[in-house]
This record gives C-alpha cells, sequence and structure tokens, in this order.
C-alpha cells in the first residue's frame, strides 16, 4: 500500500515551475498537429516522461488512453517516479501490482478536455477551487497560487502544473511536478 510518506516522496525538485504554456516542440503544439496524436502519443514522444508511458503499458492502458476520449491527463515526469524509494517503481510495474498501478494512474486522468483557460476559469467561477472527477472515480481539486495552478490530491498533496495544453487529438496533457495519490 503506498503511504502519505511514499506520496510525499513523488515531490520532482524542480529549480522554478514553468510558465502554463506549451513547450513549442512538444507534440501536439503548434509545430505538430494535434489531430496526428493521443494523449499516449504525446508522453511517448517525450523523453520526461518515459516511466509514465511503461506504467502506462504495464497497467494496460495506453488501447484506452488511445480511444477517442476526450481526455485530460495530468502527466507526472521521470523525475516523480525517480524520486521514489528504491525499488517502488519495480514494484508497482510487477503484474501483482496492476490494480495498484490502474488506481494510480486512472486517479490522473479526467474525462473531457479542459485546457488551461477553462481549468483557470472553473477555479475563478468556483471561488477559488475546481473540483475534477478523475476517470479512477476521486477528486482532483484544483487551485491558484499567483500564476501558478495546483492539483491537489486525496491525500492532500499539492501537484504544480509546469506545462499546460500539449494538446492531442483526443484530449490534453498538463505536466505535473508529483504524482497524484488517490
Amino acid at each position: 500500500m503506498i503511504t502519505r510518506r511514499l506520496a510525499l516522496a513523488l515531490s520532482l525538485a524542480l529549480l522554478a515551475p514553468l510558465p502554463l504554456i506549451a513547450h513549442a516542440d512538444a507534440p501536439g503544439s503548434a509545430s505538430t498537429p494535434a489531430t496526428q496524436t493521443t494523449v499516449v502519443d504525446v508522453a511517448a514522444g517525450s523523453p520526461d516522461h518515459t516511466t509514465l508511458v511503461a506504467a502506462v503499458g504495464a497497467a494496460d492502458l495506453a488501447g484506452t488512453l488511445s480511444s477517442a476520449g476526450p481526455f485530460t491527463v495530468f502527466a507526472p515526469t521521470n523525475g516523480a517516479f525517480e524520486a521514489l524509494p528504491a525499488g517502488t517503481v519495480d514494484s508497482l510495474l510487477k503484474p501483482e501490482s496492476k490494480g495498484t498501478l490502474t488506481s494510480i494512474l486512472t486517479y490522473h486522468v479526467v474525462s473531457g478536455r479542459v485546457d488551461a483557460a477553462t481549468l483557470v476559469s472553473q477555479i475563478q467561477a468556483g471561488g477559488g477551487q475546481a473540483e475534477l472527477t478523475t476517470v479512477q472515480g476521486g477528486t482532483l481539486v484544483a487551485s491558484l497560487d499567483g500564476d501558478r495552478v495546483l492539483v491537489t490530491d486525496a491525500k492532500g498533496g499539492k501537484a504544480v502544473v509546469t506545462a499546460a495544453n500539449l494538446a492531442a487529438g483526443n484530449g490534453v496533457v498538463h505536466v505535473v511536478d508529483r504524482v497524484l495519490m488517490p
């Protein structure tokens, strides 16, 4: 079972958060037509998300996340997984951990296309918070900290959106600096 201590270990040490814009060279950005990609393709095309892509494969979620959607994915980077205690990622990738892994990964996915502007509007309309229901069935709470979007998980962990609006034909990907825990 993954504990709060483990969730805290997932924090990614970033020097500074990136603004809420898509990277110019990211799949689905202005230089790559979004209709040619899925949210899985966006992650697979990023050298910063190889662990996430391996986890999606181990949980047999690639087909689902390549379907019509649309999906909004809050995608933790390799650094978040590397911050785990030794052996944790290997343990989660084992077949006997598929249920736990699936729960964690689907907690990062929201049905529908929620781009950064929509999310900020929802936060403002909600008096400073927006509740997002995940595909896993849990709730994420989005809020603003200055010009940064924070996503709070069920355990109270807060992730910062470090890059947003990585567009795909079946949704949008927002990069976060920690793994969100159901």
